[in-house]
């Protein structure tokens, strides 16, 4: 599959077959993570891989009970571990996460997976409940399975809404 396919497929799944990921499967996607760009190439990204059916049922329920959470049979917590703020005033933690995890969702596409970003999340209940130390930021948390829903194509602004050229001009 050509990268344009595969940012073509991905959607926000939330509905997932009972079926583990293979672990050649997950290691490619944490992989393409690894291999994403950082600012300073800092690499600050850290993810915590749960695939426990208990942790997952309280990290839905860290979710505010969103119950898809814990069908996926994994779901990341992706951290970062740098304060750094760039010179143009953007914290680095949630970018270079966000980097790494479309990364790992594009290749999740690639291998027949689905994913989707959690951002409505109580980041003190994941810290608890995944033992993230407070120096690092709970960014996001990611699901990964095999998808039990169909693939739907998200309504998307037409090009020349979102794109000027030159100056400001919309």
């Amino acid at each position: 599959m050509d990268v344009m396919k595969a940012i073509e497929n991905r959607y926000s799944c939330r509905a997932y077959l009972p079926k583990p990921v293979e672990k050649d499967k997950l290691l490619r996607v944490l992989e393409a993570a690894r291999l994403a760009p950082s600012a300073r190439n800092l690499q600050d990204w850290r993810f915590v891989v749960v695939t426990d059916q208990q942790k997952r049922n309280a990290l839905a329920q860290a979710s505010y009970n969103q119950a898809f959470v814990a069908q996926a049979p994994v779901v990341i917590a992706a951290c970062s571990v740098s304060s750094y703020v760039m010179r143009c005033g953007q914290p680095v933690a949630p970018i270079d996460v966000s980097i790494a995890l479309e990364h790992m969702a594009l290749e999740a596409v690639e291998l027949g997976l689905a994913t989707c970003w959690i951002g409505s999340f109580m980041p003190h209940e994941v810290r608890k409940i995944l033992q993230i130390p407070t120096d690092a930021v709970v960014v996001e948390l990611l699901t990964l399975g095999y998808p039990a829903d169909e693939f739907k194509t998200p309504a998307r602004l037409p090009l020349e809404k979102i794109v000027c050229f030159e100056t400001w001009s919309f």
